[in-house]
């Protein structure tokens, strides 16, 4: 009898420990899920342990250096806020303009002194270089610069330079070290902005399509209603692929990963020329198949055809993923899209009407099969 009891009790104690385990294992799960899809803790932690390494490394520094230690980590900071490539760029545009910063100050401190008409002088010859293009975002940093050697540096300016300039670049060095053991490859992100993007075409797809499907079109108004602003999710997919195809420059994770950023940057090819697609059948529709129209594009005989090519390519959009669309779905389209090309012929042949809006629509569809077709 107590064996038995042990029996149970060992394979209740096991049920338990995969239990914990199998919780253990899902929450480690979900923290890796919001680690990946949140860029910028990753960022915030690296920022924050390059800071503090350069710091020491300032107190560590010979004089003038380590009187000014907190220079430090600014360097590291600006290095450590982008990808790899950007990381040194940026380092070195920041120590460019700290450099022009400080020699105008120098420039001003030698003929006047401290003072309102110093400081108005300063400031505004260094906002002339914040908009010099090689400089790019750092630009600013030639103001910066220039208060401080003209405020702070007038004790010893030659070493206030010197430390201010050299520690930035050494804080700047540590940045581009962390960002080096630790780059960023944002593909995750990326990929959930594409993800948006697609979902907004489809949903507009198929808010044109349902429109077709009424026995009378919608009014214009009744179009404005169906619309959906594609370009602020064109504009952030663009923007997110551009940071990932940098990122990839001398990324040691890069070659692991190598298939995935390709095929994402063949995906966000597609989908802005669908993007293109959605929004130019979108105004061709509402704006020429309403209501309040005697010659509408398509009419009565053309509506329903003109909605099934609408909604396969909607469907072909939601099967656009890494790996391509579907084939059956992309079919389903071509043969969508044929129908309502001989549908426009027929029309036409037996009409006084030239229909030039429904061909033209017809055109824009084979655009978009053949861009998703390619992915």
């Amino acid at each position: 009898m107590p064996r038995t009891v042990s029996g149970v009790d060992q394979r209740i104690a096991d049920v338990l420990d995969q239990a914990r385990r199998s919780r253990a294992g899902i929450l480690a799960q979900g923290a890796y899920r919001l680690w990946v899809l949140h860029p910028s803790w990753a960022m915030a932690l690296k920022g924050a342990v390059a800071a503090a390494l350069a710091w020491f490394i300032g107190l560590l520094a010979p004089e003038p250096l380590s009187d000014y230690p907190y220079y430090a980590p600014l360097g590291a900071v600006v290095a450590t806020t982008g990808t790899l490539a950007r990381s040194a760029r940026t380092s070195a545009q920041a120590t460019a303009a700290i450099l022009i910063g400080a020699a105008v100050a120098r420039v001003v401190d030698l003929v006047l002194d401290p003072g309102a008409p110093a400081i108005a002088i300063t400031v505004g010859l260094a906002l002339l270089f914040t908009g010099w293009r090689p400089l790019g975002e750092m630009g600013s940093w030639a103001v910066t610069a220039a208060l401080f050697v003209l405020i702070l540096g007038t004790s010893d300016p030659a070493a206030f330079v010197g430390a201010y300039a050299g520690l930035v670049v050494v804080g700047a060095a540590v940045g581009v070290a962390v960002n080096l053991l630790f780059p960023p490859l944002p593909l995750t992100p990326s990929e959930m902005t594409l993800d948006r993007l697609r979902d907004v075409l489809v949903e507009q797809l198929e808010l044109l399509s349902g429109g077709l499907e009424l026995d009378v079109p919608p009014s214009q108004d009744e179009w404005a209603e169906r619309r959906r602003a594609i370009e602020p999710a064109r504009a952030e997919a663009r923007e997110a692929v551009a940071r990932s195809k940098e990122a990839v420059r001398a990324n040691r994770k890069a070659r692991r990963y190598r298939d995935w950023a390709t095929s994402q940057v063949r995906r966000a090819g597609a989908l802005g020329i669908a993007a293109s697609v959605v929004d130019e059948t979108t105004r061709l529709v509402a704006e020429w198949e309403t209501r309040d129209r005697d010659d509408v594009a398509l009419g009565q005989a053309l509506r329903p055809p003109a909605a099934r090519a609408l909604r396969a390519f909607a469907a072909v959009l939601e099967t656009l993923g890494r790996d391509g669309v579907d084939a059956a779905a992309l079919a389903d389209l071509e043969r969508a899209v044929e129908d309502l090309r001989r549908g426009v012929r027929e029309t036409r042949a037996n009409s006084d009407q030239d229909y030039f809006v429904a061909g033209a629509l017809v055109l824009v569809l084979r655009r978009g099969a053949a861009a998703v077709s390619e992915v």
